[in-house]
């Protein structure tokens, strides 16, 4: 499966333009990695067993999408009404734009308003209260210096499972700081407390979920290390959460353990909509609304 559209454009890289290179070989890898993530999502939707998710297996549709301001765009893929999945998106896309001086001020680089970007993000919403959510966000941004961010985290919806001893969570966490390990051994010691600290609630005094990992600026000089370490972000990704979905998507649930994923998910909603940077920057920059709030649970309950 390849998605690929005009729509999706950006300026063409050019040797003479190291930034648009670069900016070319993440942008390769994000969509590379978009179509296997969606593959998998695909064949996990036909193995579910039919007792517990019966219906006919959804696949992923694709809608192309222009910037409001700038130039670029990207594709929003998009899994609705699932069996083993209510809902998902998982996104694509390179922007060459101009920020505000105000988030100017907050990023590296000497001021400048002109960037170039390039990113993938995904939410993942099961149907079963007993296989947790994901999410996962990585970028490469380039104003005056260029710079990856993103991370993975992990938001089981059950109390007994929404801690850090918990089976999935141990599992999640040695996959992410495997990842980390084979780049550098500081890695997971400084993005998992940073993770822990990004997806805190302070408005509830709760975390979102069991966290992962979250970095930022990450710019070692040496672009092909820190590409490198990105890309093996979104493979630990790829190999760590089926796992998790294939173990626990054979479990039955009861009305109540879907009544305490209907809560929880609540968390999703509000931190999205108050702290979360991406959400915050899609909508400042000409992003696209419907790939921006596909976040949101397709259910939910403050009850």
């Amino acid at each position: 499966m390849t998605i690929d559209t005009d729509l999706d454009r950006t300026p063409a890289a050019s040797t003479d333009n190291p930034v648009e290179a670069r900016r070319a070989q993440a942008r390769a890898w994000f969509e590379g990695l978009r179509d296997r993530i969606c593959a998998e999502i695909e064949t996990l939707e036909r193995e579910a067993p039919a007792e517990l998710f019966p219906g006919e297996p959804a696949t992923f549709t694709y809608k192309p999408w222009q910037r409001k301001t700038g130039s670029g765009g990207g594709v929003g893929g998009f899994l609705s009404n699932g069996r083993l999945f209510e809902k998902i998106g998982i996104h694509t896309s390179s922007a060459n734009g101009k920020l505000t001086p105000e988030m100017a001020k907050n990023v590296p680089g000497d001021g400048s308003l002109d960037y170039v970007s390039t990113s993938i993000s995904l939410i993942m919403h099961p149907r079963s209260p007993r296989v947790p959510t994901v999410h996962m966000n990585t970028r490469f941004l380039s104003t005056s210096q260029g710079w990856f961010g993103g991370g993975a985290d992990l938001t089981p919806m059950l109390p007994e499972q929404r801690s850090q001893e918990a089976e999935d969570a141990v599992t999640f966490h040695t996959a992410m700081k495997r990842a980390c390990d084979a780049h550098d051994p500081t890695y997971y010691e400084k993005f998992k407390p940073w993770a822990d600290t990004y997806f805190f609630l302070p408005h509830r005094g709760v975390a979102r979920g069991v966290g992962g990992i979250f970095f930022d600026y990450l710019n070692s000089g040496d672009f092909d290390r820190d590409f490198a370490f990105t890309r093996d972000v979104g493979s630990a990704l790829l190999d760590v959460y089926p796992r998790i979905v294939r173990k626990r998507m054979v479990e039955p649930w009861t009305d109540e353990e879907r009544a305490q994923q209907l809560a929880c998910r609540g968390l999703y909603v509000e931190f999205n909509l108050l702290y979360d940077r991406g959400t915050m920057f899609g909508l400042q920059t000409g992003g696209s609304t419907e790939t921006i709030m596909s976040s949101m649970p397709p259910l939910v309950s403050w009850s």
